[in-house]
């Protein structure tokens, strides 16, 4: 695996600047933590992170005067330096050591030894370090087996994980995103530490929580990521109400007996057809109000009547808690209101009429819904999935085809409300509003097709109508 560093290394020719700097300020520098690792692991990486002995600023100003990089970005807060150099980040950091308040997760910083730096990392996955000074160019640093660690894809901490994330808590959240990410296993010490110290989240602000948590699904394996959150606890703060979907019994038709499961596999199904965190979030929550909704039909089961709307209007409290962005709310919204048409479509005599209502309902969002329904679709039993695939492909080839003939993506009627109110003489008013939904519901209807032709002549002969009432 090392041969692989040797490699990436000599293709970075600038480097040797590194060592130049190096030798002229008399401080030591090193590459660290997630570029070693994802080099090992053929990870693409598009940034690289500069562990530097002495003035991490200082040395990375230098850095950036002779490679000529004029976007040269001080954090003084954090100590660090960035700047951006043919498409690759650069961050900079001086050697430091850290020590915590309890209430904060805002570490004490101090001027630090190469050793100190390592030891406050997070994973020892993320401890590797290549030399770039003189005498010792290329050689890797491993000072927690964070190779034999990689090797056996493991993720464990460089000190005891109870004080680690004692310390830290949102290293919590990281530890799952990494083996969310990487497909990596937990060392049972992290697991048990990460169940013990979940309350000590409550100190990390919720931005910090929640771009951990979207990271995780964002990731290759979310669904890892969730179960291990769910394991330790750690669901119950930053999501309860998805991990009160455990033990939520459902009908086993097409669908897994517990709602959770059921919402892991829809998210598993979801995940070679989008790289979309947000319908991935959609996947998450469709389901997320049959606890309040659940019902016991005899002769039928439990059943979640309203699941869908009650769903649909808990997202925007659920945004606000944490602190999603509200630009995405009407969104994922509609997706969990309308992910149950599809399956009413397959289980009814399907109308023209019922397929362009579900279109027009879904607007510019149809082709992600009907990624959503598809993946819905879960069950133990195979031949159940099958039948109910077959079934939904059947009636989604239908809607293709109407949607393709009438054009209803973004629907209205092709007559606006102006030229409605200059062919009635009447100014505007309700009466305008109604004459043009009185055209729209006839085109779903297919009474009219939808184009303006048809929709004008049909004005012509309703106006009449309103304009007597």
């Amino acid at each position: 695996m090392r041969a692989k560093i040797k490699e990436n290394i000599e293709q970075l020719n600038f480097l040797e600047k590194f060592t130049e700097t190096s030798q002229r300020l008399e401080m030591k520098v090193y590459i660290v933590g997630g570029f070693v690792r994802d080099v090992l692991l053929d990870r693409a990486r598009s940034e690289i992170d500069f562990l530097v002995v002495g003035d991490g600023i200082k040395f990375a100003k230098n850095i950036a005067d002779l490679l000529g990089a004029d976007n040269f970005s001080v954090f003084k807060n954090f100590g660090t330096a960035h700047f951006n150099y043919k498409g690759i980040d650069f961050e900079f950091v001086g050697a430091r050591k850290e020590s915590y308040n309890h209430d904060s997760r805002n570490p004490i910083i101090e001027k630090g030894t190469f050793e100190d730096d390592i030891r406050r990392r997070d994973f020892t996955i993320n401890t590797l370090a290549i030399s770039l000074n003189q005498g010792s160019y290329g050689e890797i640093i491993d000072s927690f087996q964070g190779e034999v660690d990689i090797n056996n894809k493991i993720i464990r901490t460089p000190l005891d994980p109870e004080q680690t994330f004692d310390d830290d808590p949102l290293r919590i959240m990281r530890a799952f995103r990494f083996a969310a990410q990487l497909n990596f296993e937990l060392d049972s010490s992290l697991i048990t530490a990460a169940e013990k110290f979940r309350d000590r989240l409550k100190i990390i602000s919720q931005e910090r929580i929640t771009d951990e948590f979207l990271k995780i699904l964002a990731s290759d394996n979310p669904s890892y990521g969730l179960k291990l959150m769910f394991d330790t606890k750690v669901l119950e703060i930053v999501f309860p109400e998805i991990s009160n979907l455990s033990g939520v019994d459902q009908r086993k038709d097409y669908h897994h007996k517990d709602v959770f499961l059921h919402t892991l596999k829809v998210i598993d199904n979801i995940l070679p057809n989008t790289e979309n965190v947000w319908l991935r979030f959609a996947a998450l929550v469709h389901d997320i109000a049959k606890p309040q909704t659940k019902r016991f039909v005899e002769g039928i089961g439990w059943t979640f009547h309203g699941h869908e709307e009650l769903g649909a209007r808990m997202m925007k409290r659920i945004f606000r808690r944490m602190k999603l962005p509200f630009s995405k709310l009407d969104y994922i919204e509609k997706l969990v209101r309308l992910h149950l048409r599809p399956i009413a479509l397959v289980n009814e005599e399907v109308t023209d009429s019922a397929i362009r209502r579900f279109i027009v309902s879904a607007g510019e969002d149809l082709d992600d819904l009907i990624t959503l329904c598809r993946a819905d679709i879960t069950s133990k039993s195979e031949v159940k999935v099958q039948k109910y695939l077959s079934n939904y492909e059947r009636v989604m080839k239908r809607v293709k085809e109407v949607e393709e003939k009438d054009e209803l993506r973004a629907f209205q009627s092709p007559v606006r409300g102006e030229e409605i109110m200059e062919v009635c003489k009447i100014p505007p008013s309700k009466k305008v509003g109604e004459i043009k939904s009185a055209i729209e519901e006839a085109i779903l209807d297919g009474k009219i097709n939808n184009t303006y032709e048809d929709a004008y002549q049909y004005l012509i002969k309703i106006k009449n109508e309103f304009l007597d009432q």
